[in-house]
């Protein structure tokens, strides 16, 4: 499995096809979901990004995320 710094992450924001965010340490690719659309999940979060401190403000848990993919895990 791969290792992804935030800089790596980063690149993975939607605006190149791909879509992926970091919880927990763990790479998740929620390119599929529809609530990513362009990169942005319900005008509030960026994909690209470790939302492990958003999830906390969520209307939802992290379950959510165990329907996706885990492609790697966050360094540091």
């Amino acid at each position: 499995m791969k290792e992804y710094t935030l800089a790596e992450l980063s690149e993975s924001n939607g605006k190149n096809g791909k879509i992926y965010v970091a919880y927990q340490g763990k790479v998740y690719d929620v390119s599929d979901s529809p609530v990513w659309e362009d990169g942005i999940h319900q005008g509030l979060h960026d994909a690209g990004q470790d939302l492990s401190e958003a999830m906390d403000e969520a209307p939802h848990g992290p379950e959510l995320l165990e329907s996706y993919p885990v492609i790697g895990t966050l360094k540091g």
